[in-house]
């Protein structure tokens, strides 16, 4: 069973294909980058896979089944590019509700707590309020969220941001460690530096449609690096119709 797969999926808004049949498939134990401009349909793909809106054509598989039911979302641990994090309340508390959220209970919710701050280096500020925290410690938190219960799959919308180098290294080792123990990874990102060394595979999005996608190895070629790649593929597609006419 795939941690999620996307088969042939199109979604459209107000007669325009904000994604146009798009296949994806995510192996478990593996990481996927997916890529692609501004605009290119990354999000979209975020919000079917999570739930949040529904394909218009094609079939979204999330842990073997139908996103909108909540059994199949068990196990799921989402970072947004975009985290908006409640400034009165502390970051123990945060923790506490995103665990308790994911199924912990008791115990279990403290060992969480505690494991999951020590990893992303924030337990010395679980009593300090959200509000308080600079963005790289806020991301961390973050991470933490989604890390909380263990997913057997993280979808990850931008990880690095905020991050410094330490803090980008580290969590290039958090997503290792998860992919250790047999969680699957979605990274979306324009840092592509960062998923080259995290990522197994990659798809790239333009205009909504995959242009590319496999292994890394397959993607690029001899003596290029993955931005190289993406810039060949999605470059030349969009490159503005010479003056007086329109590209063939």
């Amino acid at each position: 069973m795939f941690a999620l797969e996307l088969a042939e999926v199109s979604k459209y808004f107000a007669q325009r294909a904000a994604l146009s049949r798009v296949s994806l498939k995510l192996e478990p134990g593996t990481a996927l980058g997916l890529l692609g401009p501004n605009g290119a349909g990354k999000t979209t793909a975020l919000r079917l896979i999570l739930g949040h809106t529904e394909a218009s054509e094609g079939t979204v598989s999330l842990q073997g089944g139908d996103p909108f039911r909540p059994e199949n979302r068990r196990g799921v641990g989402y970072l947004p590019e975009r985290l908006v994090l409640p400034a009165h309340r502390t970051v123990g508390a945060f923790l506490r509700l995103h665990g308790g959220l994911a199924g912990l209970r008791g115990a279990d919710l403290d060992r969480g707590v505690q494991a999951v701050a020590e990893q992303t280096g924030i337990d010395s500020r679980l009593k300090d309020s959200l509000g308080t925290l600079s963005k790289g410690l806020s991301q961390r938190v973050g991470f933490a969220q989604a890390m909380i219960a263990e997913p057997r799959l993280l979808l990850l919308d931008e990880p690095s941001s905020g991050l410094d180098p330490i803090g980008m290294r580290e969590a290039r080792d958090w997503i290792a460690q998860a992919k250790a123990r047999g969680c699957s990874v979605l990274v979306s990102s324009h840092l592509l530096s960062e998923v080259e060394r995290i990522c197994d595979s990659v798809a790239i999005l333009h205009e909504g449609s995959v242009v590319a996608a496999g292994a890394i190895s397959e993607i690029v070629r001899p003596g290029e690096e993955l931005e190289d790649a993406f810039i060949r593929l999605v470059g030349q597609r969009s490159a503005p119709p010479p003056e007086g006419g329109e590209l063939g």
